[in-house]
C-alpha cells in the first residue's frame, strides 16, 4: 500500500520524467554480488512499476559470480531452505521514487533503485540492500546510527580496436578479456604527471560521480599500473553503500562508451600489477546529540602503564567496537572480501593487512584508528575489504561485529607496532585472517554471533553460492586465468 507522502514524491516523480523529456528509465536492483541489474522502462510504464513492481526472474538471486544459477530450482526442496523461492518464480522490483537521478552518461535516460519483494509484498530476507537496513535497525536500538567514508581503489585501462571479447565465435562462458592499454606506467605513487597523464578517463570518473550526486572529494594515483584511487567523504552508512553501488555502476558504463575498461576486481591479470582494497572508514554516531561516540575529550586515566591502548584515542563505545571488530574478524572477512581474487592480497608488507591487529595510523595494521581527543572525526578505517565487494553486506558485517563488542562489553588488545611480524603482533599471538575464500566461508560458519546476527537461512545462501565459485575455482586447468574471466573482465 502506497502511504501519502510516497504518493506525492511518485507524482512529482512522473511529473518530471515529462517535463525532462526522459525518454527511459532503468529500475536497478544490487544484487549478491553488488552488481546492478534491473530492467529499462519506457515512461509511461513507470507510473505501473512505482505502484505495483516489476517482475524479475527469481534466479537472479541464486547467481554465483559467473551468473550460473547454483540452487536447482526446479527440483523439491529449495522451498524448504529458501521461502518464496523455485521454479525460477517471480519476484516484485519495488522502486524508490526518492532515488530518482538523470544518469550523466546515457542521453535522457533516468535510474531509480529497486528492492526486491516476494508478490504478497513480504520482503526478499536475502534482498542485500535489507539486510544492511536491519544491521542498522539493530545498532539503532542501541541509540546510534553510523557514517562511512570510501577510499576505493581501482584500475582503468584504455580499450584498444581489436577487442576479442566481442568477437561471436570466440564467446565464452565467462567471455574473454578485452585487449587493453594502460593509462598511466605505475611505480609512481601519488604523481602529478601520472594524473596529467590520465586527466581523460579521471575527467570521467569526476563527471559522473559528481552527475549521480556523489560525495567524491579527490581522484588518485595508485602504485601500481593503471591504477588510481577514488575517496569520498563520510555519509550516513546507507547513504555510503547506495554511493559505492552507483559509483561503480556509472563508472564502468561511462568509461565503456568512451573507449576505456574499468575493473573494480582486487587483482589484475598482468604481471606486475597491484592489488586493490576498499579501506572502509566507520565511526559511530549518538542518536540523540548527533555527536561522534568515538571521540574522546582526553584519553583514559591509566597511571599504572604506559599503554593506555585504544582509550587513548577511542571512547569506551570506540574500543568496544574495536574490539568487536577483532573478534569477528575472520568470520566477517567473506563480506569484505567476497572472491577468490582477493586473498593472495594478504601478504606482509603490502599495506594490506595480514592479521586481524589494530594500530594508531598504521596502515599495514587491518584496522587503523585515526583521531584524538577533541577530534570530531576520529574513526576506524578497516583496510581488509575488495573493491569489488557487495556494499551492504561489508558494512552490515562492520556492524555485526561491532554491536557484539558493545554487547559483551569486549575491550581491545594493545595496538601493534609490527603488524607483519610472523604470526603476531608485538608478540602477543594474533588471529591470522583467511588464507583463502573457502577459509572465509569456514570462519564465517563458526562464529555464533555472526550467523546468528546475519540469520542461519542468509548465511547458509551466501556460503551456497561463495562454494560455488571456490569449487570451480579448484576444477580450473589454468586457475589465473579463470580469475582473470571470473572478476577482471566481469567487475
Amino acid at each position: 500500500m502506497i502511504d501519502a507522502a510516497r504518493d506525492a514524491v511518485c507524482e512529482a516523480l512522473l511529473r518530471r520524467i515529462g517535463d525532462e523529456r526522459i525518454q527511459q528509465v532503468r529500475i536497478g536492483w544490487c544484487d549478491t554480488h553488488g552488481v546492478v541489474r534491473g530492467k529499462t522502462l519506457t515512461p509511461r510504464a513507470v507510473a505501473r512499476a512505482l505502484s505495483s513492481g516489476i517482475g524479475m526472474v527469481s534466479t537472479v538471486l541464486l547467481k554465483d559470480t559467473s551468473d550460473r544459477t547454483v540452487y536447482r530450482v526446479f527440483e523439491p526442496g529449495i522451498t524448504e531452505r529458501l521461502p518464496g523461492f523455485g521454479y525460477a518464480n517471480s519476484l516484485l522490483l519495488v522502486p524508490d521514487p526518492a532515488s530518482f537521478v538523470v544518469l550523466p552518461w546515457a542521453e535522457r535516460t533516468g535510474w531509480l533503485r529497486a528492492e526486491a519483494s516476494f508478490d504478497d509484498g513480504t520482503p526478499v530476507e536475502i534482498d542485500t540492500r535489507r539486510i544492511l537496513r536491519s544491521a542498522l535497525a539493530r545498532l539503532a536500538e542501541r541509540g546510534y546510527g553510523m557514517r562511512c567514508g570510501l577510499e576505493v581503489e581501482f584500475h582503468v585501462y584504455r580499450l584498444l580496436d581489436d577487442d576479442p571479447s566481442l568477437d561471436p565465435n570466440r564467446a565464452a562462458w565467462p567471455g574473454e578479456l578485452p585487449a587493453l592499454a594502460m593509462i598511466h606506467p605505475g611505480y609512481n605513487l601519488l604523481t602529478e604527471t601520472a594524473i596529467d597523464q590520465c586527466a581523460a578517463p579521471l575527467a570521467i570518473v569526476q563527471r559522473t560521480a559528481e552527475g549521480l550526486g556523489l560525495p567524491l572529494t579527490s581522484l588518485e594515483i595508485e602504485l601500481g599500473p593503471s591504477q588510481v584511487e577514488a575517496v569520498f567523504d563520510a555519509t550516513d552508512a546507507l547513504a555510503a553503500a547506495d554511493a559505492m553501488v552507483l559509483f561503480r555502476n556509472g563508472v564502468r558504463q561511462a568509461l565503456r562508451r568512451a573507449g576505456y575498461h574499468a575493473s573494480f576486481a582486487c587483482r589484475t591479470p598482468f604481471p606486475n600489477g597491484m592489488a586493490s582494497g576498499w579501506h572502509l572508514h566507520q565511526s559511530l554516531v549518538e542518536l540523540a546529540s548527533g555527536r561522534n561516540a568515538f571521540t574522546i575529550d582526553a584519553p583514559a586515566a591509566t597511571a599504572d602503564t604506559p599503554d593506555r591502548g585504544a582509550r587513548d584515542t577511542l571512547s569506551a563505545v570506540g574500543d568496544q567496537w574495536l574490539a568487536g571488530l577483532l573478534q569477528h574478524a575472520r568470520g566477517a572477512a567473506v563480506f569484505c572480501a567476497p572472491t577468490v581474487n582477493a586473498y593472495a592480497r594478504f601478504r606482509p608488507n603490502a599495506m594490506a593487512p595480514a592479521s586481524a591487529v589494530w594500530g594508531r595510523d598504521n596502515r599495514g595494521a587491518m584496522l587503523r584508528v585515526i583521531g584524538g581527543p577533541g577530534d570530531d572525526a576520529t574513526r576506524i578505517e578497516n583496510r581488509i575489504g575488495e573493491p569489488s565487494a557487495n556494499p551492504y553486506l561489508y558494512i552490515a558485517s562492520q556492524i555485526h561485529a561491532g554491536l557484539d563488542g558493545i554487547a559483551r562489553g569486549l575491550g581491545a588488545p594493545p595496538e601493534t607496532t609490527a603488524p607483519y611480524a610472523a604470526g603476531s603482533g608485538d608478540g602477543d599471538e594474533a588471529t591470522r585472517l583467511p588464507a583463502s575464500l573457502g577459509d572465509a566461508l569456514a570462519a564465517l560458519e563458526a562464529d555464533a554471533a555472526l550467523v546468528d546476527a546475519f540469520g542461519p537461512r542468509v548465511v547458509a545462501w551466501l556460503a551456497t553460492v561463495k562454494r560455488s565459485e571456490v569449487a570451480r575455482h579448484a576444477e580450473a586447468a589454468d586457475p589465473a586465468a579463470w580469475e582473470a574471466r571470473e572478476y577482471f573482465g566481469r567487475f
